[in-house]
């Protein structure tokens, strides 16, 4: 361990559009390969075949690790037939969490021998970040979203329902403390390895909102470069939440980034999104045309 990245953070943040790249230049890719999680978030919904809903979580289908190399043949195909934006960034963010399935290591394995150029992203709940670094290092991942949705264990208890932990299934604050543990050390380490770090939160009314910019201080102070803030989807336990208006995710965003740079593109993607942020790709009519 202790090895860094070989690319500068400029350089990965000049190619990876969810940090700071060129939107209309750099294409990004999301592979599900990864069902299993092992937490369970108050407000996750998860479902394979809600083709018409865009939301983190959701996917078409869970690909084999076979299938995601040959959909990133079939993107990169066509971003470099129209001569536009190109196909830099291919990342794994479920549909489940990426670090507890295995599928996540082989597909980027393939991925990295077949597309070297590409800029491997990962994006996991933390929970297995310290022991997985070592894979993530060796695969030369280079960025890396971490989703921290409280700064307490109090009200992490609220957002989350159990984690899946060394074996056991722990549920209440023990779980959110064990969780908020793994996860700070883990983007730390992440840090000392390298990685472009970047956090992702969801904003909940009433909930952990009152947390959110001391979280802000908290992840600056272990390195991370960029914070997500994203707007609570009402769904599971939480789908009578009122979610924060537009008006109140630009407040706080604005607040935060008194604290840390702020990611105000974020399209809460789902976990087979293609293409520029905003503008995915319909798979479908790529695979017809290729065929063609």
């Amino acid at each position: 361990m202790g090895k860094t990245c070989p690319m500068s953070n400029s350089k990965r943040q000049t190619d990876h559009p969810c940090f700071g790249g060129d939107h209309n230049k750099a294409g990004r890719i999301h592979l599900p390969v990864a069902p299993g999680c092992n937490i369970k978030c108050g407000f996750c919904e998860r479902k394979f075949d809600c083709l018409n809903e865009s939301r983190p979580g959701v996917t078409s289908r869970v690909l084999t690790p076979d299938e995601a190399v040959q959909r990133v043949e079939l993107v990169k195909w066509h971003m470099d037939k129209s001569r536009g934006a190109k196909l830099r960034v291919v990342g794994i963010a479920g549909p489940g969490d990426p670090l507890a399935n295995p599928n996540t290591f082989e597909t980027f394995s393939r991925v990295r021998e077949a597309f070297p150029d590409m800029t491997l992203c990962l994006s996991t709940n933390g929970l297995l970040l310290r022991e997985k670094m070592e894979q993530i290092v060796e695969l030369g991942i280079h960025s890396l979203t971490v989703t921290i949705n409280a700064l307490t264990p109090k009200t992490g208890a609220k957002v989350y329902e159990w984690i899946h932990y060394a074996g056991s299934k722990v549920r209440g604050e023990e779980a959110a403390e064990l969780l908020l543990l793994e996860q700070f050390l883990g983007l730390e380490l992440a840090v000392q390895n390298g990685l472009m770090v970047k956090v992702n939160h969801v904003y909940m009314p009433g909930v952990n909102d009152h947390e959110t910019l001391d979280l802000a201080v908290k992840v600056r102070g272990l390195g991370a470069q960029m914070m997500n803030i994203m707007p609570l989807i009402p769904l599971g336990r939480f789908q009578e939440i009122t979610p924060p208006s537009e008006l109140e995710m630009e407040m706080v965003r604005n607040q935060a980034e008194l604290i840390l740079s702020q990611a105000r593109h974020c399209k809460q993607c789902r976990a087979d999104a293609a293409g520029l942020i905003g503008q995915d790709l319909d798979l479908n009519q790529l695979a017809k045309a290729r065929l063609a």
